[in-house]
């Protein structure tokens, strides 16, 4: 009786573990591939001679910029890449499997992308020595009274807001473009041209 029994709990223990092998899992996580559009050879070179580039096949930096103010544009999204929407709008024929690939809705300009790949105008600062000769002159007006340190503090702060506004300009209390030039402080090359850069 007992051998009867042991027998069956371990018929039943086979069968389950069994089970449990061919049994596949219906687990939510599993990751699906995302099949990536690749521009074959072909595609690279008729691209090149579109825009007038050295037709070798290959992306080099050179050739990525010339896509990017391609697709800049022609209201596509700056991505320097070969991708769907851009051999379609150039006019380059498509292979059957990539035709397989829906276009990324991704790659056309919004306002918003337009935005996220400006780059942000660089953040004007004085240097040191402007600072001591921003503190100088503020003291020969008598709106200063430390001593030219070349550091921005409260009290130089506060006297830079006065010159400000009484010469007609915005009370901001920092030594700006504006200021200096107001003041008659040269400013760098490097300041220049961030300037240059922020008027574009």
């Amino acid at each position: 009786m007992k051998k009867l029994i042991f027998l069956l709990f371990a018929t039943l223990l086979l069968g389950v573990s069994l089970h449990a092998q061919t049994t596949t899992p219906t687990s939510t996580t599993e990751t699906t591939k995302k099949t990536i559009f690749r521009a074959n050879k072909e595609q690279v070179t008729a691209a090149q001679k579109m825009l007038k580039s050295p037709e070798t096949g290959k992306m080099d930096d050179a050739f990525r910029a010339e896509i990017k103010k391609y697709q800049a544009a022609n209201g596509l999204r700056t991505t320097g890449t070969l991708n769907r929407a851009t051999l379609e709008k150039m006019g380059i024929a498509l292979t059957d499997k990539q035709k397989e690939i829906p276009v990324d809705p991704n790659s056309f300009a919004t306002a918003e992308t337009d935005q996220k790949t400006k780059k942000k105008a660089p953040v004007f600062r004085a240097t040191k020595d402007q600072i001591i000769a921003a503190q100088k002159l503020l003291k020969e007006k008598s709106l200063y009274t430390g001593e030219p340190t070349g550091a921005l503090d409260p009290a130089t702060r506060a006297a830079l807001k006065a010159y400000q506004e009484t010469n007609g300009m915005k009370g901001t209390g920092t030594l700006n473009q504006a200021t200096l030039e107001k003041m008659g402080i040269a400013l760098t090359d490097k300041q220049k041209e961030n300037v240059a850069v922020s008027s574009q």
